[in-house]
C-alpha cells in the first residue's frame, strides 16, 4: 500500500455512515488506521443493508428449523426447502425500496434481477415471481409517476427474462408518499443433489468474475439503502443500479450449465456491495482467503479507483470459485454464451491468527488487506440492540369503541359497497398485472383459475416429471401492524397460511421482508421488535420456519415520518395432489354459500372504518390463533374430501368483498342474509380474522354440516349463488354490471 497516501479521519468515517465506535473497532481489527479503500469496504459491509447490525439480534429469535429445511437461514443465497421426490424449492424476497424512490423503473427492474440471481446461483431455475408494492396517496402526481415506473420496470425486466409474474399485492397509504416499498419474490426448483453453495475453499482454486462488466453504477448503494430519504437523496442517483434482462437470461443459462459440470466450488451473486461482499462472504464461510487483482476485472469506464471497482453494484455479475485445472471448462461455457469470464484471483490459505484475509491489488500495488470474517454478518460485524419504547399512539388506538360509530343503514349499503369495490386498496389490479407476462413458461396454473394463492407446476428442463405444484403468496396488512405490531405480524403469517390452505396447499416455510423506519428512533425499533416476536410466535405455531429474507430500515423522511411497519410475509406451500386444487370463483347458480369461522362485532382497522368512515385510530382486528388453526384444518379436510365448489378467505373489505370477488370471477351473483346478533357493518365489512367463504352443491349439505357439527367448527349458512346481482336481505345492493365496472376499471381510471 502507498505509504504516502493520507489516511482517512473519523470525519471521513462519519461521511461513509460509520459510527465513532465502529471506526475505533476497525483500527483495532487492522492494528493500524485503514486507508480510504479499506474504510469504504468496512462502511458498506457494516452498513445495515449488509450486516443487519440493528436487527440480527432479534432475527435470531425466529424459528429456523424443520425436517424440510435444506439450508440454514441466511447462510446461502436463498432459502431451500425439500419438496420431495429429490426436488427442492429455493425462494426468497428482498426489497429495492430506496432505489425505487429515486429511479422507479431501474430500481424495480434491478430488484427483480437481483432476486432471480439469488435463486439461480443456488442451481435452481426460477419458475415464478411475486411482488409486494406500496405507494402513497394515489391522487398525487408523484405517486402515479412512481407506480408507473415501478410496474413498467418489473414488467419489462421479468417479461424479457422469461419468468412469469404470478401474483402479488398492491396497497396505498399516505405514509408511503416519500418511501414506496418494492419487495420482489422469486422461487425456483433444483434437484437436491445439484445445489450450489456460496462458499470458497481449496488453496490455489481460481476465482472468476462472470457476466457484465463493472461500472460506476450502484457504488455505495448498500450505504444509501441504510439511511433516510431526504431532499438530498437525488444527488445519489449513481447509487441506483442499471439492469439488463437479456444479459441476465444469458447469465442464467451459463450459470446453470457450469454448476451442472460439478466443478464449481462456490458461487454467489454480486448484489449489495458488489465484489467486496461476494469475496468476503464466500471466504468467511469457507475459512480461506483470496488474492484478487483488480486490474483483471472487466470495467466499463477507464481508470476506475480501487474502491469503485470493489463497491460497484453493477448488475448481472457473479463470483465463481472452481476447481483448479478446470479453467478452460468455465471459460468455454461463458464464451459460448458471449459473456465476460475473467479470472481475477485465487483462493489462499487462512493465516495462523485469522480465518482468511482478502488482499486486493491495483496496478501491482496492494490497495487493501482486510480479514474476511470481520467484515461479515455472523462474524466480526457489529451487532446492536437499540433502545425501544412503545409509541404513545398505541394506547390511543386501544381506546377505540365501535359503539361510537353509527352502524350502516339498509339505504347506505350501496354507497359502502361502491366505495370498497372502487377503492385502490381493494379493486382489481388488472391495470398492473396486464403489464406482466403471467403465462411464459406454461407453469402458472392460476391465470385462468383464480385462487387465494398462486399455483405453479413443478417442471423445468432436466427435472423429473411430477404432479406437484408449489403454492406461493405474499401477504401483509400494514395498517394492522401499525395498530398492533405483534398481532398484526401474526395476522400476516396467518393470512398467508390461510391463502395457501384455501388454494388446496400445505404451508411449508416463510421468507420475509421487514420494512421499517429508522432503527435509532425508539418508537420505530419497538415496532420492529414487536413485529418480529409476533411473526416468530405465529411461524412456530403454524410450523412454517423462516428460511431467510431481508430487513429494510430507514424507510422514513422528515416530511412523512416512518412508513407503517410492513413485515411482508412470502410463504411457500406445496400441493402434492392436483385434484386438491381449489379456486375462489362461484361455479353454479343454486350452490349454497357458507361462512366458516365465527363473526364478531369488529370493525377495527378495516378499510371500511379507515377510508369510508375516516377513522384511522383503532386496534388491529379480532384474531385468535386457536380459531385460525381450527378453521384452516377444517378447510383442508373439506377440500380433501371433495365437498367444496369454491373457497375464498375473508380479508380486506370483509365478507361483502370476499363474496363480490368470488361472484365476479365466476360471472355469478349472490343473495345472502345478515346476522341480527352482530352490527351490520361488522358482519359485512369488518375484517375480523379466521373466516372463509365456501360454496357447495346442495347434495353435499349432509356431509358438510355433519362434519362441521362433529368438529364443533363455527359456521353459518349465508344464502345462495345466483345468476347475477348482489342481494342482501332480499334487496339488490349492486347489479353485476355495476360491480364489475367499479372493481375492474377504477385503478385504470385513476391512472389514466
Amino acid at each position: 500500500m502507498d505509504a504516502t497516501e493520507s489516511l482517512p479521519t473519523l470525519e471521513t468515517a462519519r461521511k461513509l455512515g460509520l459510527l465513532p465506535d465502529e471506526f475505533d473497532k476497525i483500527v483495532d481489527i487492522l492494528g493500524r488506521q485503514p486507508n480510504f479503500t479499506e474504510l469504504s469496504i468496512f462502511s458498506v459491509m457494516w452498513s445495515e443493508h449488509c450486516s443487519y447490525k440493528n436487527s440480527i439480534v432479534w432475527l435470531k429469535t425466529l424459528p429456523r428449523d424443520s425436517d424440510r429445511m435444506l439450508a440454514k437461514a441466511g447462510e446461502e443465497n436463498a432459502g431451500l426447502v425439500d419438496i420431495g421426490d429429490g426436488l427442492a424449492c429455493s425462494f426468497k424476497i428482498e426489497s429495492h425500496n430506496h432505489p425505487s424512490a429515486l429511479e422507479p423503473y431501474q430500481g424495480a427492474a434491478t430488484g427483480v434481477g437481483g432476486i432471480n440471481r439469488d435463486i439461480f446461483t443456488m442451481g435452481a431455475r426460477p419458475i415464478a415471481q411475486l411482488n409486494s408494492l406500496r405507494f402513497g396517496d394515489l391522487s398525487l402526481a408523484k405517486t402515479k409517476r412512481l407506480l408507473r415506473g415501478v410496474v413498467k420496470g418489473i414488467g419489462d425486466y421479468g417479461n424479457a427474462f422469461g419468468i412469469p409474474t404470478v401474483g402479488g399485492e398492491l396497497y396505498f397509504d399516505e405514509c408511503y408518499n416519500t418511501n414506496p416499498l418494492v419487495n420482489a419474490f422469486s422461487a425456483g426448483i433444483v434437484e437436491t443433489g445439484k445445489v450450489a453453495k456460496a462458499t470458497s475453499y481449496g488453496v490455489g482454486n481460481p476465482v472468476f468474475i462472470v457476466g457484465s462488466a463493472t461500472g460506476k453504477d450502484g457504488i455505495h448503494g448498500a450505504t444509501f439503502a441504510s439511511e433516510d430519504i431526504t431532499a438530498a437523496s437525488t444527488d445519489k442517483l449513481p447509487a441506483v443500479q442499471v439492469g439488463d434482462p437479456f444479459m441476465e437470461k444469458l447469465l442464467l443459462e451459463a450459470t446453470l450449465e457450469i454448476i451442472a459440470t460439478g466443478h464449481v466450488i462456490g458461487i454467489q451473486d454480486m448484489g449489495a456491495a458488489g465484489i467486496i461482499c461476494s469475496t468476503s462472504e464466500m471466504s468467511a464461510k469457507g475459512e480461506h482467503g483470496m488474492i484478487i487483482d483488480l486490474d483483471k476485472v472487466p470495467t466499463r469506464q477507464p481508470n476506475m479507483a480501487p474502491f469503485e471497482i470493489l463497491l460497484s453494484e453493477s448488475q448481472e455479475r457473479m463470483l465463481v470459485v472452481i476447481e483448479k485445472g478446470k479453467e478452460d471448462v468455465i471459460q468455454g461455457i461463458f464464451d459460448k454464451w458471449d459473456l465476460n469470464c475473467a479470472q481475477i484471483g485465487e483462493v489462499v490459505a487462512k493465516g495462523e491468527n485469522d480465518l482468511g484475509r482478502l488482499h486486493f491489488y491495483r496496478y501491482g500495488e496492494l490497495v487493501a488487506d482486510v480479514p474476511a470474517y470481520d467484515l461479515v454478518l455472523g462474524g466480526g460485524a457489529p451487532q446492536y440492540q437499540r433502545e425501544y419504547k412503545e409509541p404513545a399512539y398505541i394506547k390511543e388506538y386501544a381506546k377505540f369503541n365501535p359503539d361510537d360509530v353509527d352502524d350502516v343503514t339498509a339505504d347506505e349499503l350501496t354507497a359502502v359497497a361502491k366505495h370498497l369495490l372502487s377503492h385502490p386498496n381493494i379493486c382489481s389490479r388488472r391495470w398492473v398485472y396486464e403489464q406482466y407476462d403471467s403465462m411464459v413458461g406454461t407453469a402458472n396454473r392460476s391465470t385462468n383459475a383464480p385462487s387465494d394463492a398462486a399455483v405453479v407446476s413443478v417442471k423445468g428442463p432436466g427435472l423429473p416429471a411430477t404432479d406437484k405444484s408449489i403454492v406461493i403468496t405474499v401477504d401483509c396488512n400494514s395498517r394492522y401492524v401499525n395498530a398492533e405490531p405483534r398481532k398484526g405480524a401474526m395476522i400476516a403469517v396467518a393470512e398467508a397460511c390461510r391463502n395457501i390452505v384455501c388454494t388446496g396447499g400445505e404451508p411449508l416455510a416463510v421468507t420475509n421482508n421487514l420494512n421499517f423506519g429508522n432503527p435509532y428512533v425508539p418508537e420505530v425499533y419497538w415496532q420492529f421488535v414487536e413485529a418480529v416476536q409476533g411473526m416468530g410466535e405465529a411461524c412456530r405455531r403454524f410450523s412454517t420456519p423462516v428460511t431467510g429474507g431481508n430487513v429494510s430500515f430507514y424507510n422514513q423522511s422528515s416530511d412523512d415520518g416512518p412508513v407503517f411497519p410492513t413485515p411482508t410475509i412470502g410463504m411457500l406451500g406445496l400441493m402434492e395432489d392436483p385434484t386438491h386444487r381449489m379456486t375462489m370463483n362461484f361455479k353454479n347458480e343454486g350452490d349454497l354459500i357458507y361462512l366458516i369461522g365465527a363473526s364478531s362485532n369488529d370493525i377495527a382497522s378495516s378499510e371500511y372504518l379507515y377510508s369510508y368512515r375516516g377513522i384511522k385510530a383503532s386496534p388491529a382486528p379480532y384474531f385468535l390463533f386457536e380459531d385460525e388453526w381450527r378453521v384452516q384444518e377444517g378447510i383442508k379436510t373439506m377440500i380433501r374430501n371433495g365437498w367444496l365448489q369454491s373457497a375464498h378467505d375473508v380479508s380486506d373489505g370483509g365478507l361483502f368483498v370476499a363474496l363480490a370477488e368470488s361472484a365476479m370471477t365466476g360471472d355469478k351473483g349472490f343473495a345472502i342474509g345478515t346476522d341480527e346478533r352482530h352490527r351490520t357493518d361488522a358482519f359485512l365489512f369488518g375484517e375480523g380474522q379466521s373466516r372463509v367463504v365456501i360454496t357447495i352443491s346442495p347434495d353435499q349439505v349432509e356431509h358438510l354440516e355433519g362434519y362441521l357439527n362433529d368438529s364443533i367448527l363455527p359456521f353459518q349458512y349465508l344464502g345462495k349463488v345466483t345468476g347475477q346481482g348482489f342481494s342482501i336481505e332480499d334487496k339488490q345492493v349492486l347489479t353485476s354490471h355495476e360491480a364489475k365496472a367499479l372493481y375492474n376499471y377504477s385503478l385504470e381510471a385513476i391512472m389514466s
